[in-house]
């Protein structure tokens, strides 16, 4: 029988009852070993976490499917409607289910988005989300939501198992059989769901302000550089960079920069001092290992200095000079294009460069995980 009745289960309620459980339990099981793996098993990491979101999608359609069937179906009535109290928490449990089963990958499913590259979703429909913004705060906003109700997944799968568990051990009733296999068991009973549902909402809702209210020991932003004396002013600007990650390019940037420039437009020729606040590193989901010892080494590197001679060179111009970074230094020639109207400045340039020579990502000796180029790109608007 694949319909529900008012004792027991149709085929197709069960079936989609096992396979989410089995979705879920593997899920949870991936999603922990990920985190707790180093990142001295960064290709495994990543692999792990992409079979963890791909299987999170998986969940996702798979409850939305379940979801769905059972607002068309008769739900079993309890087999103890006299326990109040217990029916009222079993209901709840099964309504912080439901709505974890949607959320749960639905925030991660946002926080992949929202950030860039690590560890793709591995199927060929893309990894954006339409209306969710490319952003690092929103992505970490996600983050905390989607860690806190994956842990709110996990109590209530606990509890559900458990409560299954004490009907078929202590109470030796039918309620686990009717799941297993359709069984008929409970009579016909109107049943009551708002004030189940009205508490589960409650629940998320309390979670939610949880996992987005600031925290003491959330870290301060570093100070930022003062502006250098210059020549020519840096009205705004972006200084960015893009590397192949596990065969995707990933895209990062430093938020905080200063640079003193001089420049004859006569000549075509100058010198620019650039200091970059290695703490203002942002790169999707690995900003925190690219501020380690292994890769950028902030607390023992805050800043990376460029110091250039600017010149001519065919239709544009180059800056080339040494890139002090982690405490090495290596020439880099930036070639660029100006554009000067009005005492006003428009700058683009493209730099490539090999992050092993400033022993970036050090363990990392080949491109499966990890790109050797790294692009720069700079752009930046500056009044004389």
């Amino acid at each position: 029988m694949r319909q529900n009745t008012h004792d027991r289960y149709g085929s197709v309620a069960r079936s989609l009852h096992w396979l989410t459980a089995l979705i879920i339990l593997t899920n949870i099981g991936l999603g922990l070993l990920a985190n707790r793996l180093s990142m001295e098993a960064l290709e495994t990491k990543i692999l792990l976490f992409s079979l963890h979101k791909t299987l999170g999608v998986m969940a996702f359609a798979v409850a939305l499917t379940r979801i769905l069937w059972a607002l068309t179906q008769t739900r079993p009535a309890p087999l103890h409607p006299e326990r109040r109290a217990e029916t009222f928490l079993a209901e709840t449990v099964h309504w912080v289910l439901y709505a974890a089963m949607l959320m749960v990958p639905l925030t991660g499913w946002i926080e992949h988005a929202a950030t860039e590259g690590f560890a793709p979703i591995l199927w060929p429909f893309g990894q954006n989300l339409p209306l969710v913004p490319k952003s690092p705060d929103f992505a970490e906003a996600m983050a905390q939501v989607h860690h806190v109700f994956a842990w709110m997944l996990m109590g209530a799968v606990a509890l559900h198992v458990a409560g299954a568990l004490k009907h078929a051990v202590i109470d030796r009733d039918s309620v686990l059989a009717r799941m297993l296999r359709g069984a008929p068991a409970g009579k016909p009973l109107q049943q009551r769901h708002l004030r189940p549902a009205l508490a589960a909402v409650a629940i998320f809702a309390a979670g939610t302000a949880f996992a987005i209210a600031p925290r003491d020991h959330d870290p301060q932003p570093a100070a930022a550089l003062e502006q250098a004396a210059s020549e020519w002013q840096v009205q705004d600007g972006t200084l960015g960079f893009s590397v192949v990650q596990m065969g995707a390019a990933v895209e990062g940037g430093f938020s905080d920069w200063t640079a003193a420039i001089e420049f004859d437009p006569d000549s075509g020729t100058g010198h620019v001092d650039v200091t970059i606040n290695m703490a203002s590193v942002t790169i999707g989901t690995v900003t925190d290992q690219a501020k380690g010892a292994e890769f950028f080494d902030v607390a023992q590197h805050p800043t990376a200095t460029y110091s250039a001679d600017i010149r001519p060179e065919g239709d544009g111009f180059v800056a080339e000079g040494p890139l002090d970074l982690k405490g090495q230094q290596v020439p880099v020639t930036l070639s660029f294009t100006l554009d000067i109207a009005q005492g006003t400045a428009r700058m683009s340039g493209q730099a490539q460069m090999d992050r092993r020579d400033w022993n970036i990502g050090q363990g990392y000796d080949n491109e499966s995980s990890v790109g050797f180029p790294v692009q720069l790109q700079v752009d930046l608007t500056a009044t004389r």
